[in-house]
């Protein structure tokens, strides 16, 4: 299906994304082995149950370093979707491919047709709405089958855009959880650490209180980010959508009318 190819387009292939993934997974694994975990080892070290408030503390734990890897997948995976919208699809959303025609010339379909497909830009959206458009009317030499052609291919079009979404919406959600698994692990490593704090030694309960609470943190802070993110990339796909009807409509429409 043609907005199936499209909606490839607008996202990573799958060898990429897992390239991408395990960089980096890798990345952040070697900035917290060499740089949280010291750094929040040494101030633990200088500083005891004050150092609880430290960002380097906070960030130190297992579920923050997955939280921290997820989020910057997603943001890396959202950052190439406003990429091909920013520069492959919005340069088009607005574009008249029968202006080189003279309005009062009528249209050779078949020959439109055929310039579009042999586009190097066939599989963008406004693109592929036209020649879905042309290709209605060339069967049915009806406008009005041709109007349904193009409100079919923009509701196509914004249902492979919403699935295209799904996965970053599944790790969105995922964040939060891994915290919370954080918490529930702190927790329990603080009630096992509850007669060396009876017996006046509250280091130890108080650094895995600390694992419960920061990955909390740490997880929804993250999450609230990504959301935020993914809110501007799906006003920016929305607009995609209204753009391409509204261009389809006001300068193929009003050309096969008359």
């Amino acid at each position: 299906m043609n907005t199936q190819k499209q909606n490839a387009n607008m996202n990573l292939s799958l060898p990429i994304s897992l390239g991408i993934f395990l960089a980096i997974v890798t990345l952040v694994h070697f900035f917290y082995q060499g740089v949280v975990r010291p750094i929040a080892s040494a101030t633990i070290a200088a500083q005891g149950a004050a150092s609880t408030t430290n960002i380097w503390v906070i960030l130190k734990d297992v579920e923050q370093q997955v939280c921290i890897s997820l989020g910057l997948f997603c943001l890396i995976l959202m950052a190439y979707k406003y990429y091909r919208i920013t520069f492959h699809e919005e340069p088009l959303f607005t574009t008249d491919y029968l202006a080189a025609i003279d309005k009062n010339q009528k249209i050779n379909v078949e020959n439109v047709i055929n310039e579009l497909e042999e586009s190097k830009y066939s599989q963008n959206s406004s693109m592929q709405t036209w020649i879905d458009c042309l290709r209605r009317y060339k069967n049915t030499q009806n406008v009005q089958h041709a109007s349904e052609a193009i409100r079919d291919s923009v509701e196509s079009l914004a249902d492979q855009l919403e699935s295209g979404n799904s996965l970053i919406r599944y790790f969105i959600w995922a964040i939060p959880s891994i915290g919370f698994i954080g918490t529930v692990r702190g927790i329990g490593a603080a009630l096992a650490k509850a007669e060396e704090a009876v017996a006046g030694d509250i280091s130890g309960m108080v650094d895995k209180l600390g694992v419960a609470f920061n990955s909390t943190l740490v997880s929804l802070f993250v999450s609230i980010v990504l959301m935020y993110v993914l809110h501007m990339l799906n006003n920016r796909q929305d607009q995609m959508v209204i753009k391409t009807r509204k261009n389809c409509e006001t300068h193929l429409l009003t050309r096969l009318h008359n």
